[in-house]
């Protein structure tokens, strides 16, 4: 099980009353945040004492066939190690809880993502809220040596993420989160990728990162990638750098350099009163030294695709 399969060290939230105990096992509750298979704990301490725990409250049970080692309520990480512990041999965190370990932001899942080797039978009576997928290929290139508790490796995770997410944009928005906030490279997304022929969204994955590779790390610049793809608009330079009127250099989200034409795209944080100015300031820079510059709102880019794609062909044909 899981509780054998690694000998790195955790940082547990909880450890439990393990005093007399083998060091062995004291070890074990460390490294597992207090939580261990019914069976493990009979081997250490014997039935009777194991029963006498659960009987007096110092001991608790979240499913069958795992326990928790200290009385009191669960946090986020009790319930992972639970769900990894019962699953079995084999079982790993992936996707968004893998993910979310190892530093993803702004994805919040109150489910627990388990993949279990394909073909294994896994019991029902998981702890609440766990999702078991199954997989051929969960071997070093894909689980974490170390990690605990045992999760795939963020590429890994990312991928798998993006195709259990419940929307095609909740996709191409994990992807682009995850190269973003620097948990990930393209090349690794890609390298997962070529290995999963049968993934689903398999395709808008693809297109997703080689969006992403050209330079659209927000969604909402993957959004406005879409859009000029759709409307037949000439490809614009991503994230080119341009330099203002004062000399300063300028990153611009969408750059037609043969029409001077500047697009920038702006998610929520641009609606800030002082984020707001300061894109002024810049457009006014830009405008200063000769380009042309129109703005967008996130929603708009989604929503009402066919105006922005109107305005910036009427732009493009000036």
């Amino acid at each position: 099980m899981a509780e054998a399969s690694s000998a790195a060290l955790g940082q547990p939230r909880a450890v439990s009353d393990a005093r007399n105990a083998p060091a062995d096992f004291a070890e074990l509750l460390r490294r597992q945040s207090g939580v261990i298979s019914t069976g493990s704990a009979v081997g250490y301490l014997g039935r009777a004492k194991v029963r006498w725990k659960l009987a007096s409250g110092h001991w608790q049970r979240p499913c069958r066939g795992v326990l928790v080692t200290f009385s009191g309520p669960l946090a986020r990480d009790h319930m992972e190690w639970a769900a990894v512990v019962a699953a079995g041999e084999g079982a790993v965190l992936a996707g968004l809880s893998a993910a979310g370990l190892d530093g993803l932001t702004g994805f919040a899942d109150q489910a627990i993502h388990l993949l279990v080797p394909a073909g294994r039978q896994v019991r029902r009576d998981l702890p609440p809220d766990v999702i078991v997928h199954r997989s051929r290929l969960l071997g070093p290139d894909h689980v974490h040596p170390v990690r605990l508790p045992p999760r795939t490796r963020p590429a890994r995770s990312l991928v798998d993420a993006a195709a259990w997410m419940s929307t095609g944009n909740g996709a191409r928005a994990v992807l682009a989160a995850g190269v973003q906030q620097r948990l990930v490279r393209v090349e690794d997304l890609r390298k997962v990728l070529e290995r999963r022929p049968g993934l689903g969204r398999r395709a808008l994955i693809a297109l997703t990162l080689s969006d992403i590779a050209g330079g659209a790390e927000a969604l909402s610049e993957l959004d406005f990638c879409r859009l000029t793809r759709r409307f037949g608009l000439p490809e614009p330079d991503r994230q080119a750098i341009r330099t203002d009127g004062q000399g300063r250099r300028r990153w611009l989200d969408a750059y037609w350099e043969d029409a001077g034409l500047v697009v920038e795209v702006d998610g929520c944080w641009h609606m800030e009163a002082l984020a707001w100015w300061a894109d002024m300031q810049r457009d006014n820079d830009l405008t200063v030294s000769g380009q042309r510059v129109l703005r967008f709102p996130a929603f708009a880019v989604r929503d009402n695709p066919e105006v922005v794609a109107a305005q910036i062909r009427a732009a493009l044909g000036r």
